[in-house]
């Protein structure tokens, strides 16, 4: 039997959830993304697509979190990147996903410590004290991933495999939906 109050907890859009986290104060973002189980079909009004990358589409963002999907053609791949010091929770809507996390050494060398494979309603946390971490699109197709952020995240450090460095870089949305709350 479902009693009403399973019944007004119950993500039903994606207008539902961006609800659900302004009335949390960060302490439950976890549970929250935990407790979504939308269709991909949800989500098909933030895709945007690009072959050249993976596109960075904001759902959300205010003070208090910033809620992105993003659509990933085969293959893509992340830089590796750390997160401005905030929370991140990563939920698989589509395709699969590798993820490598990675530390600096006592020597300073960035190296890979872990990686793990994501599916469908998985979910990975990453932290800045965690290190750092790349994704990359392992699905034969399409991919999306819905990520939410403890609160925004408006600059990060990437990795520049060339330069052998972390550098500062300013994030920018490849396209911003009409929920965007600022």
């Amino acid at each position: 039997m479902i009693t009403n109050e399973q019944t007004t907890n119950a993500l039903q859009h994606v207008s539902d959830l961006i609800s659900k986290l302004e009335g949390e104060d960060g302490q439950g973002y976890s549970d929250i993304i935990h407790g979504i189980d939308l269709p991909v079909s949800t989500f098909e009004q933030f895709c945007s697509w690009s072959n050249e990358s993976y596109t960075r589409n904001c759902i959300s963002c205010c003070d208090k979190f910033e809620l992105i999907l993003l659509c990933w053609e085969e293959g893509q791949i992340t830089p590796i990147h750390d997160h401005g010091g905030e929370e991140c929770w990563v939920r698989v809507i589509q395709g699969e996903f590798k993820e490598t996390i990675y530390q600096l050494d006592e020597a300073g060398e960035l190296n890979p410590v872990r990686t793990a494979i994501t599916q469908v309603g998985d979910i990975s946390y990453m932290k800045d004290f965690m290190g750092c971490h790349r994704l990359e699109n392992r699905h034969s197709g399409k991919s999306i991933s819905l990520h939410l952020y403890a609160k925004p995240i408006l600059n990060c450090q990437l990795f520049d495999e060339e330069a052998m460095k972390f550098v500062d870089t300013v994030l920018e949305y490849d396209t911003v939906s009409k929920l965007v709350v600022n």
